[in-house]
């Protein structure tokens, strides 16, 4: 492979991919069909640096299967039609992406394609080169004001880190798994067992035996009776996460004594000075917001990789910061509404779960609050942060019109943090 080929799955397009390029004469042009990962996976990085660094990118259009154009294949599979020159170079190149309609290609590209240019590729995803799926020049002023901020995985000194990690793996930990709830047994939470600021989505139909986990999560430093990580409020996340789906991004913190699988990204708080339990709930309510969704969405196909979250920009606000609290707050009241949560609640000084919202209207508005509250922190304009909303077509338009709302409600509030800011 020559080095082309990051990671070690192998996937057969990304030799072909290669093997185009070797075939090729100096100025030769290969136009070739091939999965999407080509422009959003980890392990097809080394390929798009050769195609940015030795190849001019004529087209990258990518079609989505929903009118079966290949039979066979599920109608929300992703490829692309990629065209390039080898012995060039990149500085931008004509796309379109989640096209429908296999006519269109005939006419790309064309003046109106939307060109990306390759330093902003370099801008938003520095560590991947990931290619995000941009539909116009809304979303490119959009991710240019996001991409300001610092990627959730950066490593920031004097500031909070999130560091993420998995558990146990339904096949190769299946030795762990029972089928019956006994005494020492906690249950194996799934990712469908959660859904956005709730753990009870969905009932465990597995339990692991605490002292045969802890032997398991202990191997490597011995188990001293110290506390390990499921003992903690965690955030966790799903893994599972299509961008046709309601919402992409699901998080919410898990409670204490309980064990996750392996489609389950959890927060991994073995080093306290990393992260703490405000800064997890303030972390929740950013990725659960319709803005960070916006952002996840354009670079996932039907899973979210840790990678990927890692890439995305976040404010990295703390407890000295305008706005973190009002964040944390509300985040609470959505996650503490059972007595498992009452250490959390008294910590960040809800009192205990009674003080939690379990009534749906309110849920909503608390939602809507931090909606709201996000789209400023990211610097947004009302008109991008009203676009943002319509690119969730089956998210309820109530939901939609209630987070607009706020936005208009904390503007005062944020203008006069701008001009305090400016006039320091």
């Amino acid at each position: 492979m020559n080095g082309k080929k990051a990671g070690t799955d192998i996937n057969l397009y990304k030799l072909f991919t290669e093997q185009c390029f070797n075939l090729l004469r100096s100025g030769g042009e290969c136009g070739i069909v091939i999965p999407s990962g080509i422009y959003t996976d980890l392990g097809t990085k080394q390929l798009r640096e050769m195609l940015f660094s030795q190849t001019k990118v004529t087209g990258l259009f990518c079609l989505e299967n929903r009118k079966i154009i290949f039979e066979e294949v599920d109608s929300r599979f992703k490829f692309v039609v990629l065209t390039f020159e080898k012995d060039s170079t990149t500085t931008e190149f004509p796309s379109a992406f989640m096209r429908l309609d296999l006519q269109e290609l005939q006419m790309f590209p064309s003046e109106d394609s939307l060109q990306i240019s390759v330093d902003m590729v370099r801008q938003l995803s520095p560590d991947s080169l990931s290619v995000m799926e941009f539909k116009n020049g809304v979303d490119i002023r959009i991710a240019e004001k996001m991409g300001k901020f610092p990627l959730l995985g950066e490593k920031i000194e004097n500031k909070w880190n999130l560091v993420l990690c998995n558990e146990f793996h339904m096949t190769n930990d299946s030795n762990l798994f029972y089928i019956n709830q006994d005494a020492g047994r906690l249950p194996l939470f799934e990712g469908k067992m959660i859904h956005q600021f709730t753990h009870q989505w969905g009932k465990p139909h597995y339990w692991i035996d605490e002292a045969e986990a802890r032997k398991a999560l202990s191997k490597k430093q011995g188990d001293t009776g110290q506390r390990l990580n499921y003992q903690k409020y965690r955030l966790a996340f799903r893994e599972i996460a299509r961008n046709t789906d309601i919402r992409t991004v699901i998080t919410t913190l898990l409670p204490p004594n309980v064990f996750a699988n392996h489609k389950l990204f959890l927060s991994n708080l073995n080093n306290i000075s990393l992260i703490n339990y405000q800064e997890l709930l303030y972390t929740c309510g950013l990725l659960n917001s319709f803005v960070f969704d916006f952002m996840a969405r354009q670079r996932v196909t039907t899973s979210i990789s840790m990678f990927i979250v890692y890439q995305l920009p976040i404010p990295r606000l703390t407890k000295n910061d305008r706005y973190f609290n009002d964040i944390v707050q509300r985040a609470a009241k959505l996650i503490c509404t059972t007595p498992e949560f009452d250490e959390l609640a008294q910590e960040v000084g809800l009192g205990s779960h009674q003080q939690g919202v379990t009534d749906e209207t309110e849920r909503a508005t608390l939602r809507a609050e931090l909606d709201g509250m996000v789209a400023h922190l990211y610097g947004l304009t009302e008109d991008e942060f009203s676009y943002i909303l319509t690119t969730f077509p089956i998210v309820n338009a109530t939901l939609k019109e209630a987070a607009l709302s706020a936005y208009r409600i904390f503007a005062p509030m944020f203008a006069d943090s701008e001009k305090l800011a400016l006039i320091q």
